[in-house]
């Protein structure tokens, strides 16, 4: 698995943990984070959503599927900045901000291991 492929398999992994409790015990995580609990089957979909991205993140990265990889980078650094300003606009807690870090930090991680591996001519790795 190349370096750039890890970055992304590794935040698929995170993207798992993190829709597991969505789906089947959302109020835990939403009260982790200040969130109020709720009955509502969004948040049991949207952890849905977020197992299923993270099963195609995996993928991905396994195997090493660049232009897709390489598109995550600006997709999940944007998450930080959507995310302020639902804050912003007094639509959610700040808290949700901190659910953005990872996103933020992965992008990072993915985006140096591309830049590394396109300066040494390194291809990915099986």
């Amino acid at each position: 698995m190349s370096h750039p492929g890890k970055t992304v398999f590794v935040f698929g992994c995170y993207m798992l943990l993190l829709g597991v409790p969505l789906l089947l015990a959302p109020n835990l995580l939403l009260g982790l984070f200040g969130f109020p609990p709720t009955d509502e089957v969004w948040v049991r979909i949207l952890g849905l959503l977020v197992l299923y991205l993270g099963a195609y993140y995996m993928l991905a990265g396994r195997k090493g599927i660049e232009p897709f990889i390489a598109a995550t980078v600006p997709i999940r650094a944007s998450v930080i900045f959507v995310f302020a300003i639902f804050v912003a606009a007094e639509m959610v807690s700040p808290m949700l901000l901190v659910l953005g870090l990872p996103d933020v930090v992965g992008a990072w991680w993915t985006w140096h291991a591309l830049r590394s591996q396109r300066l040494t001519g390194t291809v990915a790795t099986s």
